[in-house]
């Protein structure tokens, strides 16, 4: 009888966040990149960006945008595990949840996500797309 009734909150609480996605606005995370971009580093931006662009295509499950938008929160909020004005340090917290976050959802992640996601950090830091997705990798 538990089972029955788990299984029919699970349903309940994805159909719910099907039609109500989570509060994490593009426009937050784009606020937050344009101030944070060059103190966060190339590999964070990318991976935001292609935990942004996975959320966003119409194939990514309910279960994986809860994952992204659980990341993305956590890097936009001011609450943070390290303060991201600590020297050096300050956005390390937020770059290890959204790796284990692409690792959590990466047979989802396509190639044309992914090359959106260098494509955009390329121009932002204006380096070439192998120089990024080299730099993401390390």
């Amino acid at each position: 009888m538990s089972i029955n009734l788990a299984r029919n909150r699970f349903s309940e609480t994805a159909r719910y966040e099907s039609e109500n996605p989570p509060s994490v606005s593009g426009a937050q995370l784009w606020k937050k990149l344009g101030a944070a971009a060059s103190a966060a580093g190339i590999t964070t931006v990318e991976h935001a960006l292609t935990l942004y662009y996975t959320a966003a295509s119409p194939n990514t499950p309910v279960w994986c945008k809860t994952v992204i938008y659980g990341a993305l929160g956590y890097f936009i909020s001011l609450i943070d595990g390290i303060p991201d004005l600590t020297p050096i340090l300050g956005y390390t917290d937020d770059l290890a949840v959204m790796a284990g976050a692409i690792a959590t959802i990466a047979a989802h992640i396509t190639p044309e996500i992914r090359r959106q996601a260098q494509e955009k950090t390329a121009a932002w830091f204006k380096t070439d797309k192998k120089q990024t997705s080299q730099q993401g990798s390390n």
